[in-house]
């Protein structure tokens, strides 16, 4: 089981398959994507190896992240590969949806379980001032078709910001009267790149909390594998209410997740200095030597991810791992 010094066990690894992303949001990449690297992304035989080796160290959930992974054309194939895998239990993806209709069907026949929707902002002129893209409307259309077909879980990811949603906790609320989802409050993270936005437009989670709480919310029991948000059910709600809140004290008491670049290094944290490279190891089809190396790793993992010092690390925007 991979464990690091303070007993933490990681069940969970993060897996980005590209940092290309076709969004231009406000908060992650307001200039759009601009390639600084080699572009020497995970193939698909270097993923089935990673997903072994983490699978034979005790990783039974896999999330599959970018950039925004479906612009890979082999999704479908990582899913299935991901999915077969000895000892993984579930399979997720988090995208930004924009073609979420046409891709649901592979996804589903490829065999994912979880599908985490990125939506800022129910309101369709706030969602393109976000994003930069008119593609709410779409979005929905492929989550509705999604809780048609019932087999996936489905998670909306918005990304709290002051001016932008902050303020309309409320139109949240009403779509989850009667819709099944689980809607997540991720607070903005400072970043490398996006300091000024920052300070401007982070919201506490926390208060958030006080009020769902206020309102009747009770706390939900997580599962082994689950990620870092505290999730929230009300018996007069159709849906859930997630928060992450990395602000929080005590956040990293409880982490359980690693990630892998999509140059295959592995990062320790979100907010590491560097990754790890392990592309070396991934050459071949033994993988007690990649075993070796990331159990080795693992003692340099830190107790926090000093965000609550302002250190950011090597993390310039979150498309470079997926969040």
């Amino acid at each position: 089981m991979l464990t690091d010094n303070f007993g933490r066990k990681f069940y969970y690894l993060r897996l980005s398959i590209t940092d290309v992303c076709n969004f231009r949001c406000n908060y992650c990449l307001p200039d759009g994507y601009a390639c600084d690297n080699d572009r020497d992304f995970l193939s698909l035989p270097e993923i089935k190896r990673v997903a072994n080796a983490f699978a034979q160290m005790g990783t039974e959930k896999i999330r599959i992240t970018g950039g925004e992974p479906s612009l890979r054309k082999d999704l479908p194939d990582i899913i299935s590969a991901c999915k077969q895998t000895a000892g993984i239990k579930k399979v997720a993806i988090t995208s930004n949806g924009y073609k979420l209709p046409e891709h649901l069907p592979a996804w589903l026949d490829a065999g994912i379980d979880n599908i985490n929707i990125s939506i800022d902002s129910l309101d369709p002129r706030q969602f393109h001032a976000i994003t930069g893209h008119n593609k709410l409307d779409h979005i929905l259309k492929g989550i509705d078709m999604a809780l048609a077909d019932g087999r996936p879980n489905i998670k909306v990811n918005t990304v709290l910001m002051r001016e932008y949603n902050g303020y309309d906790i409320q139109s949240y609320l009403n779509w989850l009267k009667d819709t099944p989802v689980t809607l997540r409050f991720i607070e903005l993270m400072q970043t490398g790149d996006n300091q000024e936005f920052f300070d401007a437009q982070h919201v506490q989670g926390s208060r958030i909390k006080q009020n769902l709480i206020l309102d009747g919310w009770l706390p939900c029991i997580q599962e082994k594998t689950a990620g870092p948000a505290q999730e929230f059910y009300h018996p007069d709600y159709q849906g859930k209410i997630g928060l992450i809140m990395p602000y929080s004290k005590d956040f990293c008491n409880t982490c359980n997740r690693l990630r892998i670049s999509s140059l295959g290094k592995l990062h320790l944290c979100l907010f590491t200095e560097e990754g790890l490279s392990l592309k070396e190891y991934l050459q071949q089809d033994d993988v007690e030597p990649l075993k070796a190396r990331i159990a080795a790793m693992m003692h340099d993992k830190k107790a926090t991810h000093f965000l609550q010092d302002n250190l950011t690390g090597a993390t310039k925007n979150l498309a470079m791992l997926g969040g």
